[in-house]
């Protein structure tokens, strides 16, 4: 079990893992509240490194860096999932690592993460692991159609394939180069969802309101918070989540992500930290995702995760660079001149299709204004998704 750790003062060092915009916003966030933060990545300018104090520029399996960092901060933390396990298990000999590395390697394979969810009676839906043709030969029909995701690295609907058949399923584990993958059935959600769930050492947890998320391509475009569905489902999915990051013994904050079928919620998947869909609390909760992971990371109680205004976040990828072939400015000015838009670009030097470059969160009195300010939003920005 983990133990409850003493609160750090401000002041004191804060390492991240990562240095994407996720690194950025916690940095942002922490430096709020008094701290300094110290990011490890590759890129000496990337998104996170441009907001922390300061920067070890390294691979993550790099001993000395890692050696470096944990002479410098008093706890550390990650920003994405990728981070080897080794590396949080030689930083958790010496000092605080939130998440530590037994729920990131879960988080890390599908394989894990979908039998961790049956074995401790949490609603997934019907899958197989698949490491050889045999699993695929061997597979119940129930599984087909169904959905093919590669255990390891797949994101954003990158190294996934739907098969409407076992012939088709085999072919496509071969496209994907036979690596270890896993199998689930095709399942008619009516949504998707995901909750934003926060663990502190001592065992305490909160939870965000219930997210409703809209995909194009295999990239979030929107989450609407609070999600469309009728109370008594959104409390199951949040009950879902904190039974999740309990059984997990998690330290941090861990989003969950979920599909509705009539009036159940089935788990998809995992990110052991904050999430894309939860940049929205920001500005529309008391305690943003990433002050909660400062909180969570220097021993200080939880903040109130109540949702103050209702909120539409768009997300902003490169596309909106591009007209045609023809590399052009979005139209920023007029996007800022909305009541209730809150613009956020993560500085990454390069736009590219498909790449997230930012967010725009619109909040508002109600519900509907709030839908209808992102999509002015949207049309502003020419994203047509």
């Amino acid at each position: 079990m983990t133990v409850s750790q003493a609160a750090l003062p401000p002041g004191s060092w804060l390492g991240c893992l990562g240095g994407g915009q996720l690194g950025r916003m916690f940095a942002h966030a922490a430096q709020a509240m008094g701290y300094h933060v110290l990011v490890l990545d590759p890129d000496a300018n990337g998104p996170a490194a441009q907001a922390a104090d300061d920067v070890i520029a390294a691979p993550y399996d790099d001993h000395a860096a890692i050696a470096a960092l944990a002479a410098r901060v008093a706890a550390v933390t990650t920003e994405f999932e990728n981070v080897p396990a080794a590396t949080l298990d030689a930083l958790a000999a010496t000092l605080p690592t939130r998440p530590a590395a037994t729920a990131v390697r879960i988080a890390q394979d599908r394989r894990r993460e979908k039998t961790f969810f049956r074995d401790h009676g949490l609603p997934v839906g019907a899958f197989a692991v698949v490491e050889r043709a045999e699993d695929l030969r061997d597979a119940p029909a129930a599984l087909f159609p169904g959905v093919l995701k590669t255990a390891t690295l797949g994101y954003d609907g990158k190294g996934q394939a739907r098969v409407s058949t076992r012939e088709a399923a085999l072919l496509a584990w071969m496209s994907l180069k036979q690596v270890p993958c896993v199998l689930e059935a095709l399942v008619p959600f009516r949504a998707e969802i995901s909750v934003l769930a926060a663990r502190a050492s001592d065992g305490r947890t909160a939870v965000w309101p219930v997210q409703e998320n809209q995909h194009a391509g295999g990239i979030l475009d929107l989450t609407i918070v609070p999600a469309r569905i009728d109370a008594a489902l959104a409390a199951r999915a949040q009950q879902v989540a904190t039974a999740l990051v309990t059984a997990l013994d998690y330290v941090g904050v861990l989003c969950v992500e979920m599909f509705v079928l009539g009036d159940e919620v089935l788990l998809n998947e995992i990110a052991p930290r904050p999430h894309n869909s939860g940049h929205y609390t920001i500005e529309a909760c008391v305690t943003s995702q990433f002050e909660q992971q400062a909180r969570i990371l220097a021993g200080v109680p939880l903040g109130d995760t109540r949702l103050l205004e209702p909120a539409v976040m768009v997300n902003v990828l490169g596309d909106v660079w591009f007209d045609a072939a023809t590399p052009m400015q979005p139209a920023w000015a007029e996007l800022q001149a909305l009541s209730g838009a809150h613009l956020h670009l993560y500085g990454k030097a390069e736009p590219r299709r498909a790449r997230k470059m930012g967010h725009v969160t619109c909040t508002a009195p109600t519900l509907d204004a709030a839908l209808a300010l992102g999509q002015r939003a949207k049309a502003i920005l020419r994203i047509t998704a």
